[in-house]
């Protein structure tokens, strides 16, 4: 059972509005059978999502919401990116592609967070959570 004990979290929520875990050239085939490479392949790509598996060669090293990236984030002492979104949101993809496929961004994102990636589809109970915590903090500002 995952509980959630207070610890820094930087939230990034379009639902509405360890770099050493990549590997290079990973083999994939297209339609075709010809042979794909990425650059980068990170936690992501054992995921059955759509959403998460669009993510699953960006070079953050993402992980999905589960325990171990819960722990690694307490056993490293770095804040979580958590991104909250869904495989037909817009803004979802414009942050893919001005952010998350940036390989500055993504360096930093690596060095010092632990980037959690969750699809809204498939953990509306975390969607709902995250979106309701936003509300209340932009009314107490």
């Amino acid at each position: 059972m995952l509980i959630l004990q207070p610890f820094p979290i930087v939230l990034f929520l379009a639902a509405g509005t360890g770099q050493g875990h990549q590997e290079q050239n990973v083999p994939e085939q297209d339609s075709t059978g010809a042979e794909i490479t990425h650059e980068h392949t990170n936690r992501l790509v054992n995921e059955t999502s759509p959403y998460l598996l669009q993510h699953a060669h960006n070079p953050v090293d993402w992980y999905p919401w589960s325990d171990e990236a819960i722990e690694a984030a307490r056993s490293e002492d770095r804040p979580i990116f958590l991104s909250i979104g869904y495989s037909t949101c817009y803004w979802c993809h414009v942050m893919e592609r001005e952010c998350f496929e940036n390989e500055s961004i993504a360096e930093l994102m690596n060095k010092d967070f632990v980037n959690i990636k969750v699809d809204r589809e498939q953990r509306p109970d975390l969607d709902e959570i995250y979106m309701t915590s936003c509300q209340i903090f932009s009314q107490m500002t």
